[in-house]
């Protein structure tokens, strides 16, 4: 590969993108907008200049979350990205606009916090260096200085997210580095960026906030990637986070004062039509938190926690280019000994990938969860893909509250089963390579612990639907 191609290839963490994670040939968006807003302004020289805009309308019925969470629910998003970067040669200075605002949700609804709700964010603003061979020959290196967001490995642990409404970003230093045999590595040490507002008023109205960042919450570490291992690629990588409380009790961010460790491994192979593939990822957690982020809980106690994704496809040699995966999730939940923290904590991941849509439902998530399930997808031609997705949930530790719903039986009378989950999405290029149609649906049927514990709502089987529409320019 080309020297420039193969820098190329490594700021993929720096600029909007595909989920890394397994999906079918043909899964992955590609755009290459009819309107480009680079060729408006003239094709600047050594410029690169794209955006995007994404409404999205969303509703939800019967209701999982406890009181006083409405019992159903509507929200009109939107998002839009302005991306800029110039290339001097040697150094790279780019930056990123990200305006995440949301209406029409009810009052009371406790979904829709700064998950869906940041406008107006300088999001990105760094320095990348690029090194070509100074760390060996046949080798490229780069260096990133400054506000950044991040795509790493399966994005089950650092995410810049595609389908929440507002997304993760850092404040810090990434180095790159890639040899001729496509073995990678990457070293991070940043400053996760606090999103504002974060009051209840602030983000009913959209105000316009600077997002904080300090050396009160600090996350760094690295992953290797070795190709051609087993018949696939390997990942092994260790995080490392350090939080703890910033600002006086009354107006600063109070937190569990997390200091964890979390290795792992991840194997996999890319699915390709007519064969075989496979991922494996085993997290493990340890270190010190609080049970609660209350400012009277100042006792720390020891986390032990896991969390192990397994995934077995095949994809047909056929038109519509189908695959068929078998899914197994498994993430550990917080027992009830008060002495331990045993509860799984994903960091900066994204989960819709895995689990569904979010925003308005976001039911399942990698905490107290054991999830079986079964995807097929298709992809008949470039313009359109879809597939449908089932699962059983099931709680690790009958006495936590269930992955993302809060639902909780203390006691642990009301088992262990959850439900089952039935998720359907359809996408469609209604301009190709400008405008893209998402949608999807979602069905929670509800098993003994979201109908019978004692803080279940009851408001039936939860249904969810959404309408997005993606212009890239």
């Amino acid at each position: 590969m080309r020297r420039p191609a193969r820098i190329a290839a490594l700021l993929g963490a720096l600029v909007p993108a595909a989920a890394s994670a397994q999906v079918a040939p043909g899964q992955a968006q590609r755009q290459k907008p009819y309107f480009a807003l680079y060729e408006a302004l003239g094709k600047p020289e050594n410029w690169k200049i794209h955006g995007t805009f994404r409404p999205r309308v969303e509703g939800l019925g019967g209701q999982f979350r406890p009181a006083p969470a409405p019992a159903t629910n509507d929200l009109f998003s939107m998002q839009a990205t302005l991306f800029a970067e110039y290339d001097t040669g040697p150094v790279r200075i780019g930056g990123e606009i990200f305006d995440s605002r949301a209406y029409f949700q009810r009052r009371n609804s406790n979904s829709i916090a700064t998950t869906e709700v940041n406008a107006f964010e300088l999001g990105q603003a760094y320095l990348g260096f690029d090194m070509a061979d100074v760390a060996g020959l046949g080798t490229v290196s780069t260096l990133t200085v400054g506000r950044f967001t991040q795509n790493v490995g399966s994005r089950r642990l650092i995410a810049r997210n595609q389908f929440r409404n507002t997304i993760n970003a850092f404040t810090g230093i990434a180095y790159d580095w890639e040899n001729a045999a496509k073995d990678r590595l990457r070293l991070f040490y940043t400053l996760p960026h606090y999103r504002l507002p974060d009051d209840r008023a602030g983000i009913l109205s959209n105000s316009i906030e600077w997002d904080h960042e300090s050396l009160d919450t600090q996350f760094f570490g690295g992953i290797f990637t070795k190709a051609g291992v087993l018949g696939g690629i390997l990942e092994a990588y260790g995080y490392g986070l350090l939080e703890r409380d910033s600002g006086s009790q009354l107006e600063g961010i109070q937190t569990r004062d997390r200091r964890l460790f979390t290795p792992g491994f991840r194997l996999y192979r890319v699915p390709r039509p007519g064969q075989f593939d496979h991922e494996l990822e085993v997290i493990g957690q340890v270190g010190v938190a609080r049970n609660t982020a209350a400012v009277t809980d100042v006792t720390d106690v020891p986390v032990t926690a896991y969390f192990v994704h397994a995934e077995a496809g095949y994809t047909f040699k056929a038109a519509w280019t189908p695959r068929l995966s078998l899914h197994y999730d498994h993430a550990s939940g917080d027992s009830a000994n008060p002495n331990s923290y045993t509860r799984f904590d994903t960091l900066y991941g994204a989960r819709r990938f895995d689990y569904g849509p979010t925003s308005l439902y976001g039911a399942v998530q990698r905490a107290n969860l054991i999830s079986p399930g079964l995807r097929f997808e298709i992809a008949p031609d470039p313009d359109w893909d879809a597939f449908v997705d089932y699962r059983t949930l099931w709680l690790e530790n009958p006495t936590d509250s269930f992955a993302a719903t809060g639902v909780r039986d203390r006691t642990g009378r009301s088992g262990t089963f959850a439900g089952h989950q039935i998720e359907g999405r359809l996408r469609y290029w209604l301009v190709p390579r400008s405008v893209v149609l998402d949608s999807g649906v979602a069905y929670l049927l509800k098993g003994d612990v979201l109908r019978n514990a004692p803080n279940a709502p009851n408001t039936g089987d939860t249904i969810y639907g959404y309408m997005t529409t993606t212009f890239f320019f």
